[in-house]
């Protein structure tokens, strides 16, 4: 196709359009459209006016929700009444002029602008009305032009053939928005389920996240078959993806795969669980707020978050402080002077110490020990046992420490300060300081 005839049909085409605009028939449809939408506004006002529970916004009393959508209808009025009258003029400048297509644009447009009025004032989500505003209106477009079909042909012929699968550009526009809603709603089913699930008081912490990870599971395998079905994949293709993902656990996977089943056997053999506190092999440590499908999450005192792969369980030591018994042992060291008895500090520190009302009697007692003589004074331990972690909002060692001050002070029993002996020797020999001799020349 050469310039003339481009600029052949383009003339043929302004000609069509001056005559469109020349034409009797134009000017009805044109003075219909803006009667219509004249007579809409002003009817929509008037009725605004006349009914008093579009006046203001409800806020109490019976039937507060109905109201206040119906309250939120009023932005409605006059779009739903341009459409109507729309509606009305298409079958009285077809009656009388014989032609209505400029009209039925209009008519479909007012559609279009009530659908996006419509989502604005009703969807308050914001992830939904983003998926309504994007995706919705634009299929709702197409349809009220009569142009769906149409595309909808031209995408599936956009089309990659692999063995028995066919995928077209029109199945991954269909599994994307199937996906994000399928995924959407199982996200939100999966956190209704969950909650239902650990509030069963009569099964065992971790027998309940056992039945949550795996309702997580059996729910997003369900999801995913849905997929394959809206898509329109046989499941007998899945032998060809299950010998792909294979090749791929075996060369790039292997990891996700290896958290993924240390995750499950972590739930099954209940060597930790929600709320435990997990010391890790180098030393750092939390409370087990999280076991996921791929990683556990541990919280620290000081409010950080450590995520920890499931497989580091499984390969690495780690110490769970709470699994079985949460009472722990501690001790807190002291030193006293010389003139101290340590019988008397012995006696006096334990009956002190076992006045603290967490510090337990069981499995022992409380057991001030002689650890030793220092250069300064004689040191001492007491131990003491506890139901929880001297951290976070427990602070046992610092109550401990003030108890043993206060019962030393209370009988003047004294702690050393470090103690230096330093002595002068008068009789170390001087040393005499003589001239350099002189070299002769």
């Amino acid at each position: 196709m050469d310039f003339q005839s481009l600029q052949q049909r383009g003339l043929e085409l302004l000609d069509k359009l001056l005559e469109w605009g020349m034409s009797p028939q134009f000017y009805a449809q044109v003075g219909a459209i803006i009667i219509a939408v004249l007579i809409a506004r002003f009817a929509g006002k008037l009725i605004l006016q006349k009914l008093s529970f579009f006046q203001e916004p409800p806020v109490d009393g019976p039937l507060l929700k109905p109201r206040q959508w119906a309250y939120s209808a009023k932005d409605l009025i006059s779009p739903v009444l341009t459409v109507l009258l729309m509606g009305a003029a298409v079958e009285a400048v077809s009656a009388t002029v014989g032609a209505s297509w400029l009209i039925r644009l209009a008519q479909s447009a007012a559609v279009i602008s009530l659908l996006y009025a419509v989502i604005n004032n009703y969807i308050a989500h914001p992830l939904v009305r983003t998926a309504a505003i994007w995706v919705g209106i634009p299929i709702a477009t197409l349809r009220v032009f009569g142009w769906l079909d149409e595309t909808i042909g031209f995408m599936d012929s956009l089309a990659l053939s692999v063995g028995n699968i066919r995928i077209s550009l029109f199945m991954l526009f269909k599994a994307a928005i199937a996906g994000a809603f399928f995924f959407w709603l199982g996200r939100i089913s999966n956190n209704a389920g969950q909650k239902v699930i650990r509030k069963q008081d009569a099964i065992d912490p971790p027998t309940r996240e056992l039945f949550a990870k795996l309702f997580e599971i059996l729910l997003f395998m369900i999801i995913f078959i849905l997929l394959l079905q809206v898509m329109g994949i046989d499941l007998t293709a899945l032998t060809v993806f299950g010998g792909a993902l294979g090749v791929g656990l075996g060369f790039g996977l292997q990891q996700i795969a290896s958290n993924f089943i240390s995750g499950i056997i972590l739930l099954l053999e209940r060597s930790l669980g929600v709320g435990d506190y997990i010391e890790l092999e180098d030393g750092r440590g939390g409370i087990l707020k999280q076991l996921n499908m791929r990683s556990s999450t541990l919280e620290t005192f000081d409010g950080k978050e450590i995520m920890v792969p499931n497989e580091k369980f499984i390969t690495t030591r780690f110490v769970n402080w709470t699994r079985d018994d949460p009472r722990q042992r501690y001790e807190v060291d002291f030193t006293v002077s010389y003139d101290s008895d340590p019988h008397q500090v012995k006696k006096l520190v334990e009956a002190a110490v076992s006045k603290h009302p967490k510090v337990l009697q069981e499995p022992e007692e409380v057991d001030c020990e002689l650890r030793g003589f220092g250069e300064s004074g004689i040191d001492f331990a007491v131990e003491f046992w506890v139901s929880g972690l001297d951290d976070g909002k427990n602070k046992f060692s610092s109550d401990v420490l003030f108890l043993v001050w206060d019962a030393l002070k209370a009988n003047n029993i004294t702690i050393p300060y470090p103690q230096r002996e330093v002595r002068i020797l008068d009789d170390a020999p001087r040393l005499k300081a003589t001239a350099k001799p002189k070299l002769k020349k």
